[in-house]
């Protein structure tokens, strides 16, 4: 499965296991096995690069299993195929998130007016909140 150009998956990292999907559907429900659960062995890969598979974990979240592996489960459709179809896709899109480095934040600092405006404001606060205090005699 070609995800970007560097970035090809295996047959085997993929599993793919099929289940009785809730909802609507009536009889088709109980019979046929519709629900997709996509399993990426993701910590094991030698297609991604070791930036790819942290940047991946945190996108991942709690799909992503204690050995490394992300789990998509998908029962959107009644057709297991389009249910298939759109699991493979959603694992696709996560590593091309995954596979963009981010840009570098450049630190910058306050405009000198700005900072001044905020000094301005706090002192005209606190000369509000000291008239509040008691009168003397």
């Amino acid at each position: 499965m070609k995800i970007t150009d560097d970035i090809t998956l295996a047959d085997w990292e993929l599993t793919e296991q099929f289940t009785r999907a809730s909802g609507p559907g009536g009889q088709n429900v109980n019979k046929v096995s519709t629900a997709v659960e996509l399993r990426f062995e993701a910590e094991r890969s030698g297609n991604l690069p070791a930036a790819v598979k942290w940047r991946l974990k945190k996108l991942a979240g709690r799909r992503w299993t204690l050995d490394g592996a992300i789990v998509i489960f998908v029962q959107e459709t009644r057709s297991q195929a389009r249910n298939r179809q759109i699991a493979r896709d959603r694992l696709a899109e996560l590593i091309r998130k995954a596979a963009k480095k981010p840009k570098r934040r450049v630190r910058t600092k306050p405009p000198y007016g700005s900072v001044m405006k905020r000094l301005k404001v706090k002192k005209v606060r606190g000369e509000v909140k000291k008239l509040r205090g008691k009168i003397d005699d």
